[in-house]
């Protein structure tokens, strides 16, 4: 059967974004328009001829807005289907016309919820009725009715409606899928928020979790792993799933899993500061008053592994900084920031031999926080908790030992403790000067994470302090360490072996600092 020439739409939309131009065009096509409230207000404002529904269906708006569109003068419009002679009767009979188009989204119902101090009366007053019932008709019907529920369908049905005046079947039923994932996500929103006791509950009984699709991953881990990136719209602020892409390749999933580590780690740190991520672990970082020193000094930290590695920064990239990197024998895969000079944007897309490569990820801002709720996958379901982002209060921590940490070791314990909980467990780092010096990551046994962070550090060993994630259940790791020359250790203590761990220190004069609080990262 032949698509329908689009000759009418309703319009009622709460994002305005774009939809002036998107109607202008269609109003210049000879599509009749139809609209209600401040949607009417608004193209009419922009020169757009419209029809007000209310005088369409000769019933006036009411109750505040809330009654415009629930009316039979609508709903049949959108409901006759055009092969079904009783349907057409109908039509005639009651004086309905068609429409081709709905165009509508949603009371902003989660935006309202997130902001401060929100009340009952202020979210309810956002949950849309007539709406959703709209849009589900529009989509029931979608052999005969387009459904746009954003902006961003916008383009996609001009298109085809200026070649022919229609709109394919294939379309139409895509919009229409994208409708009913829009009113279930809406539902699912409200229905949480009610689950929460009137506030957006962070663990519901059942858990609300529609995500949208924005891009298609070359593959996953590895290439016979299909793979795809979805964003969640409940997230607030600047993210890395909406992060600007400046230059570079598609990215990866591992790039997405890198960069994703960088940007928790580098804005956690103080100063101008760098990180150098590979496989999700820290391989350098380092804070300094310039943000080229602080790169610099990030890959001294381990220079074999930040071969083909990720970055992250927190402050704007410098033509310093970007100078190093183009320097001979490095390799980036990508690099997160805050934003970039258009000089160092420059450099790194001419200058070194991976150039056109190097995928550049804008973040407009460090001070959007971090998600509150963590999601990992196990099989048959998901995982949720807290997000471990909360600052650690230094006021809090105890010195456990005769001998206290001076002030400049202090300062290297508060870096190294910053570092520590983002690195996978059983996590060991030594830092010496606002540096990453060595790091033991992913192991079954605490004992070989020092090892290993004392063989990556080398003869730097020798006066770092050392932080550990987790206690230390024997005192063979300060032993180990203090062979080794680390000058002060910090770690969260509680173990039942904590006396013998901290009589090992005494022994040595080493400082001990217990933070009262545990980062393991798995």
């Amino acid at each position: 059967m032949e698509s329908p020439r689009l000759e009418r739409a309703l319009i009622s939309v709460s994002d305005k974004h774009g939809i002036a131009a998107f109607a202008q065009a269609l109003h210049r096509a000879g599509v009749v328009l139809y609209s209600t409230g401040g949607t009417a207000r608004c193209l009419q404002d922009a020169g757009v001829d419209v029809r007000e529904v209310s005088a369409y269906t000769g019933f006036p708006e009411m109750m505040d807005g809330r009654l415009k569109t629930l009316h039979p003068k609508i709903f049949g419009g959108l409901l006759a289907r055009r092969d079904r002679d009783d349907d057409l009767a109908a039509l005639a009979a009651h004086g309905i016309v068609p429409f081709e188009l709905v165009v509508v989204n949603l009371y902003p119902f989660e935006a309202t919820i997130q902001q401060p101090g929100v009340t009952d009366a202020e979210a309810i007053e956002q949950i849309d009725i007539g709406g959703p019932s709209l849009v589900r008709a529009a989509a029931k019907n979608h052999a005969w009715v387009a459904i746009a529920t954003q902006p961003a369908h916008y383009a996609a049905i001009l298109e085809e409606f200026q070649r022919d005046g229609r709109l394919s079947p294939a379309l139409r039923r895509q919009l229409a899928a994208d409708a009913f994932a829009h009113t279930a996500a809406y539902d699912r929103a409200i229905a949480a928020y009610f689950a929460g006791g009137g506030q957006a509950a962070d663990f519901p009984a059942a858990l609300p979790l529609t995500l949208q699709r924005i891009a298609t991953l070359r593959y996953g881990e590895n290439p016979h792993q299909r793979a795809a990136l979805y964003y969640n719209p409940r997230s607030t602020g600047t993210r890395l799933a909406t992060a600007r892409q400046l230059q570079g390749k598609e990215l990866s999933y591992n790039n997405l899993m890198d960069l994703d580590a960088a940007w928790a780690l580098v804005r956690s740190l103080p100063q101008a500061a760098a990180v150098v991520i590979k496989h999700t672990n820290p391989c350098g970082a380092a804070s300094a008053p310039q943000l080229a020193a602080a790169v610099e000094r990030a890959f001294a930290g381990d220079p074999v592994s930040a071969f083909g590695s990720v970055l992250g920064f927190n402050r704007v990239v410098d033509a310093a900084t970007a100078e190093f990197l183009a320097t001979p024998g490095l390799f980036v895969e990508a690099i997160v920031a805050p934003g970039f000079d258009p000089a160092a944007v420059d450099i790194l897309t001419t200058r070194p031999k991976w150039k056109h490569n190097v995928r550049l990820m804008e973040l407009d801002a460090t001070s959007t926080p971090p998600d509150t709720i963590h999601f990992r996958h196990v099989d048959g379901g998901l995982l949720a908790q807290e997000t471990d982002a909360g600052p650690d209060d230094p006021q809090t921590w105890t010195v456990v030992t005769t001998c206290a940490p001076s002030d400049a070791q202090w300062a290297e314990l508060k870096f190294a403790w910053a570092v520590v909980r983002h690195v996978k467990s059983n996590a060991i780092v030594l830092c010496r000067d606002q540096m990453l010096c060595g790091a033991g990551a992913g192991q079954m046994s605490r004992v070989d994470s020092v090892e290993i962070a004392i063989g990556k550090a080398a003869e730097r060993a020798a006066g770092c302090v050392l932080a550990s994630d987790a206690f230390f259940p024997f005192p063979d790791s300060i032993d180990r360490a203090a062979e080794a020359g680390v000058v002060a250790v910090i770690q969260p203590g509680g173990s039942r072996n904590d006396s013998e761990v901290i009589a090992a220190c005494n022994a040595r004069s080493l400082p001990m600092v217990f933070t009262g609080r545990r980062h393991f990262k798995h």
